[in-house]
């Protein structure tokens, strides 16, 4: 799709994926997880991209919806 074409540019994809991972605690974790990750870029001589923070708060918002939906099943098996 031409409009998710951003996302495969620079390493966002992998931004996506700790998105995701992260989002299983809280999407606030994930927005200190992207700011860190963009800082790591700015220190190694990189520039701070705010699309890689936004693709990492994507993949937070992904893993955030897999977490509620596996604990409703959860508790639609147990309850």
């Amino acid at each position: 799709m031409l409009m998710f074409n951003w996302m495969k540019v620079s390493n966002r994809m992998l931004h996506f994926k700790y998105g995701i991972l992260t989002g299983f605690l809280t999407i606030i974790f994930t927005l200190g997880v992207a700011v860190g990750m963009e800082y790591k870029d700015k220190l190694y001589g990189g520039k701070f991209d705010i699309l890689d923070i936004i693709a990492t708060l994507l993949g937070g918002i992904i893993g955030n919806v897999i977490l509620v939906v596996i604990i409703l099943i959860i508790k639609l098996i147990f309850v």
